[in-house]
C-alpha cells in the first residue's frame, strides 16, 4: 500500500529503520497513519501493530496521530472514490487509544476532519490537539485548508469539557491556559 500511494517515500522497512536508529540515539519522534485511501482494515492494524512494536522496544515515540487521506487535488483522488467519514476518523482514533496503549499521546487532528471531529475526538481517546500550524503544506497541497488561531484551539477543548495546555514537542507542559 506505500510504495502505491507513495512512490517517492522511503519503504516500510527504512522508515521503521529511521524510527529504530532515532530511538536508539536518544531522539523522540511521533509516529502518524494516513488512511482512507482504499486499504484494508487489516493493513491499518498492521501499521498500528509496526507502531505499537516499536514502542515497545523503543520507548521513542512521543505521539501517535491518524489522519485521514484528502483525495482533492492528488493523482490518487481519481482512484479513491470515497473519503474516509468522520465516523471512520473516530473509530480510528478510539481504535489507537486502545490498541497503542503503550504510547501516552493519541493526537485528534483538526487539520483534515476539522475542527468539530477533533472536538469528537477528544471524547474518543484523544488527548493532543496539535498546534495552530504556522506553515502546513502537506494537506493544504491536497485541498484541504483549515485554519485555527490558538484561542479557536482552546475553547474548542474548553467546551469538550478539558483544560487546554500548552506543550512543547517533548509533551512538556509549559502552563496551564
Amino acid at each position: 500500500m506505500r510504495h502505491r500511494i507513495s512512490r517517492l517515500k522511503c519503504s516500510t522497512r527504512e522508515w521503521i529503520e529511521v524510527h529504530r536508529t532515532a530511538h536508539a540515539l536518544g531522539m523522540r519522534t511521533t509516529a502518524t497513519m494516513m488512511f482512507g485511501c482504499g486499504e484494508t482494515f487489516e493493513q491499518r492494524i498492521n501499521h498500528l501493530e509496526i507502531v505499537r512494536q516499536i514502542q515497545q522496544d523503543t520507548g521513542g515515540f512521543t505521539a501517535f496521530i491518524p489522519w485521514t487521506f484528502q483525495r482533492e487535488n492528488t493523482s490518487l483522488g481519481r482512484f479513491i472514490k470515497e473519503e474516509a467519514t468522520a465516523v471512520e476518523y473516530l473509530q480510528m482514533l478510539a481504535l489507537s487509544r486502545i490498541y497503542l496503549d503503550n504510547i501516552e499521546n493519541i493526537q485528534s487532528s483538526w487539520v483534515t476532519p476539522g475542527l468539530k471531529t477533533c472536538q469528537l475526538g477528544l471524547r474518543f481517546g484523544g488527548n493532543d490537539v496539535g498546534s495552530i500550524m504556522i506553515e502546513e503544506n502537506v494537506v493544504s497541497a491536497a485541498g484541504t485548508h483549515n485554519r485555527a488561531s490558538e484561542e479557536e484551539l482552546r475553547r474548542m477543548i474548553r467546551d469538550a469539557g478539558f483544560i487546554p495546555k500548552q506543550r512543547d514537542t517533548l509533551y512538556r507542559t509549559y502552563f496551564l491556559n
